[in-house]
């Protein structure tokens, strides 16, 4: 799978685990920044330089790592195209694919241990759309998935 994974001073050592992780299984990983402690990047910028390309559909997932996760998501929300959550553990990296259909999973790199972020991210890329839902939410959250496209085409056209 292609993964953008991005991240300020704050998500640096988380990211590098997962990308390391990630190249070890086997991953297509692009580094968006910070690439290095030395020309570090805000969160504003990474996720402006990532949710572009999930967007795009250059990447079909991405991975966001900030402090607590929740600046990553700010900023990669505003991109049509770009439902990113904030994950704090397996159950929201689960749930945000199966029930969200988010393509962009944000972290925090002061709250998470690598081991952890590792185990999120394998349970992010893994996870489809309704996995493992009742019949009946499956469903209803497909239908809810149109009406938010429909809703975002009335914002940005």
């Amino acid at each position: 799978m292609r993964v953008i994974i991005g991240s300020d001073k704050s998500g640096f050592t988380l990211k590098e685990a997962i990308k390391a992780h990630l190249l070890e299984q086997g991953h297509e990983v692009e580094d968006g920044g910070t690439l290095d402690l030395d020309h570090v990047k805000p969160y504003f910028i990474t996720a402006s330089a990532v949710a572009p390309r999930i967007a795009s559909g250059e990447f079909t997932k991405g991975i966001l790592i900030c402090g607590t996760g929740a600046g990553m998501a700010i900023v990669a929300n505003k991109y049509k195209g770009v439902y990113a959550m904030p994950c704090g553990d397996t159950y929201d990296a689960r749930m945000c694919r199966a029930i969200n259909d988010a393509n962009i999973m944000t972290m925090g790199g002061w709250k998470i241990a690598p081991e952890l972020g590792i185990e999120m991210v394998d349970i992010f890329l893994s996870t489809d759309f309704t996995q493992g839902l009742e019949p009946w939410r499956q469903e209803f959250l497909k239908g809810a998935k149109v009406k938010v496209e429909e809703l975002e085409k009335e914002i940005y056209g």
